[in-house]
């Protein structure tokens, strides 16, 4: 996709779902009468819910990024993958909404076990080492092999292709297994932060779908600006550490406003691409 037309499509898609929170603005108390949430409180967990989905669902595209630049995939068999990895992620994180609602409801003490995962996975994030890929180790990709036999060559953007008559699998599908696998990881590190902020399951679909639903676009902005963007996972990183937090305060019946954790966030991921843009100049000033 032309970066101009990337552009066009993710401003779009970003509009939409600021529009889509103007209508909980206005409609909450007309959509769900019987909802303890107030217009502006239903109005403001989407948002944050929002900004927390769309960060994690930024740092998922920049793995997405380093998959495709490993296996050197060409950009026009990337938008295949990606349809089929933006269609999993979305499926993925709707199972774990539903999962995860139905668990809290019977067990809340699993809110406090989400936060442990989420200050965890905030420290991995930020000050972990970088994760190699290794497909060999694939789980997913291990029990493929064993139904298919697999070729080590493209067929162009073909995931199956026949050769003297046998079924064979192409990278393409390596790729997308592992995409998917990506997915799965982002999914179970991403749903336990929505909690923090809502247990309402319309916000909490709703927010992430709109935070997923223009990733495509999203992903060929980012191929051409990633090198302005080093510093955003280390922001992202400190959002979930700190959303862990806000869980794990619950048990001692100490809350934080949702209201003073949007400007928390929001000021977190800001410096982040302010540190971000600062240093990408810094570098190529110094080239």
């Amino acid at each position: 996709m032309p970066i101009k037309r990337a552009i066009v499509w993710t401003i779009f898609w970003v509009s939409s779902s600021f529009i889509f929170n103007v209508l909980i603005y206005f409609y909450w108390d007309t959509w769900f009468p019987e909802s303890t949430l107030t217009n502006w409180d239903a109005a403001l967990a989407y948002f944050t819910g929002y900004i927390i989905e769309k960060s994690l669902s930024i740092d998922n595209l920049f793995v997405f990024l380093y998959i495709f630049t490993f296996f050197k995939i060409k950009s026009h068999a990337q938008r295949k993958i990606l349809n089929y990895g933006i269609l999993g992620v979305i499926i993925l994180r709707g199972i774990f909404i539903v999962i995860g609602v139905n668990m809290i409801r019977e067990f809340e003490w699993v809110l406090y076990i989400f936060g442990l995962i989420l200050i965890y996975t905030g420290y991995t994030m930020a000050f972990g080492k970088e994760k190699e890929i290794h497909p060999e180790k694939n789980v997913l990709l291990k029990m493929f092999k064993k139904i298919m036999p697999l070729k080590t060559e493209f067929d162009g953007e073909k995931f199956f292709t026949k050769e003297n008559g046998k079924l064979f699998a192409t990278p393409m599908v390596v790729i997308l297994i592992i995409v998917e696998s990506t997915d799965l990881v982002f999914a179970i590190d991403s749903i336990p932060a929505i909690f923090a902020i809502t247990t309402d399951p319309f916000i909490i679909m709703t927010s992430n779908l709109m935070a997923v639903i223009g990733l495509r676009s999203l992903y060929f902005v980012l191929e051409k600006i990633q090198s302005a963007f080093i510093y955003v996972k280390y922001g992202v990183g400190i959002v979930l550490a700190f959303v862990g937090l806000k869980m794990l305060l619950g048990y001692f019946d100490e809350h934080i406003d949702t209201l003073i954790s949007l400007y928390i966030i929001l000021t977190i991921l800001s410096t982040s691409v302010i540190f971000s843009i600062v240093a990408s100049k810094h570098k190529k000033e110094n080239k």
